[in-house]
């Protein structure tokens, strides 16, 4: 099929593409490759590298095979692959602006945009969170759920004309969502930029839900992307490089809402924050990077690996860019502890235990894990409040002083 890679109504190529191989097999012109995704923009003098990375982000951008539970869902839905749903919808999806168009047709972004658009959110959230394994018939893939990247079930629902992304918990865990929960409590106190996570329960299950932070105009570019071309240093090489790139295309104070973010992992012990779920927003319209995304996909945290009657085993490291370093070293990289003013944080540890307790019957969590669930995250908030106790009167100090 002869089509265009559309940024929104601009056209990036004009290729071909093989439903086959779900992918492109040629580029027959360069319309303007500054509007393409930035991975295959960085690669524009090698005719041979632009359509490998076309390629490349163009199935990233799919369910991946590691999807958990995958094989049902794609029973459910009548597909052998992934790959299969890539161009069910145009490519379309509801974190970047970029659709497949067919030279054959004639649309336009506007006409068929997810952002604007309804979509049978029903049959593919069924798929994913109701556990049976009956095929479903006829079922309708005019959705944005066929370019969900990341391991959790997941599903963009509409409710009340919001785009909201559903996810679950990894197999038989429960955790993730009410990790998501906590982050977004932690986050609102202390003044961080965020996406804010609420707590539901479908089919018995526990999901976090948030609102898609992406609009018609905008797209999610991750910090994997930004570091397209770039050769690896040291864990604190690369975040300065990664600094000096966003205050170069114009992101306002980068280094402390990145700050921030290695905070939140601190204290919640995350240990997944890798370089996609993380990165900046760029206006697709006039390119400009106009923010660092807010703080999202928090769920990996909070993890008991065992415990003994004294003791609570946990993983003590977490992920710095392209390394794996102990939490304890995230506080050395913030250059301006007394910023922050750690008794906001009082009380959370009841709200957590509250809301732990709430969702007890959907989660199977025993009272003793509860337990010590709230004793990790107290220990984080009283270590900080030790190791820092004099921020509270130098925040209100320097608001004086302004």
């Amino acid at each position: 099929m002869e089509c265009y890679l559309m940024n929104r109504d601009k056209k990036v190529f004009r290729l071909e593409y093989n439903d086959i191989l779900s992918g492109f097999d040629k580029i027959y012109e360069i319309y303007d490759i500054s509007f393409a995704p930035l991975i295959v923009s960085a690669a524009k003098e090698n005719s041979n590298l632009v359509l490998k990375e076309l390629n490349k982000w163009f199935r990233n951008r799919g369910i991946p095979s590691w999807r958990d539970d995958l094989e049902r869902l794609l029973y459910r839905l009548n597909v052998d692959t992934t790959d299969e749903l890539l161009n069910k919808a145009y490519g379309l999806s509801l974190s970047d602006q970029y659709w497949v168009k067919p030279v054959s047709k004639n649309i336009t972004h506007d006409d068929i945009n997810f952002f604007d658009h309804e979509f049978n959110s029903a049959d593919f959230a069924n798929a994913t969170f109701i556990n049976d394994s009956v095929k479903l018939e006829n079922i309708n893939l005019m959705t944005p759920n066929n370019t969900t990247d990341g391991m959790l079930k997941k599903s963009w629902i509409i409710e009340m004309e919001n785009r909201i992304l559903v996810k679950g918990g990894y197999k038989n865990s429960t955790q993730q969502p009410l990790n998501e929960f906590l982050a977004s409590l932690i986050c609102e106190r202390l003044g961080f930029d965020h996406v804010k996570y609420q707590i539901d329960v479908i089919n018995g299950k526990l999901v976090s839900k948030c609102n898609c932070f992406i609009t018609k105009n905008t797209e999610l570019i991750g910090a994997h992307n930004v570091f397209s071309g770039y050769k690896r240093q040291n864990p604190l090489e690369d975040y300065e490089y990664f600094i000096h790139i966003l205050q170069k295309n114009g992101i306002k104070n980068p280094r402390e809402k990145i700050e921030n973010m290695l905070l939140l992992d601190y204290i919640i012990r995350n240990v997944d924050r890798h370089l996609n779920n993380f990165g900046i927003i760029r206006d697709v319209n006039t390119l400009k990077w106009l923010d660092i995304a807010p703080i999202f996909d928090n769920g990996q945290s909070m993890e008991i690996l065992d415990s003994t009657q004294n003791s609570i085993i946990v993983e003590e490291s977490g992920k710095f860019f392209y390394d794996v370093v102990p939490f304890n070293w995230l506080l050395t990289v913030i250059k301006d502890m007394s910023r922050f003013d750690f008794t906001k944080l009082n009380g959370i540890v009841e709200i957590w235990e509250e809301t732990l307790k709430r969702y007890q019957y959907a989660s199977g969590m025993t009272d003793e894990k509860i337990y010590r669930l709230c004793y990790l995250l107290n220990n984080r908030i009283e270590n900080l409040q030790n190791l820092y106790p004099n921020n509270i009167e130098e925040v209100r100090s320097s608001k004086k002083i302004l």
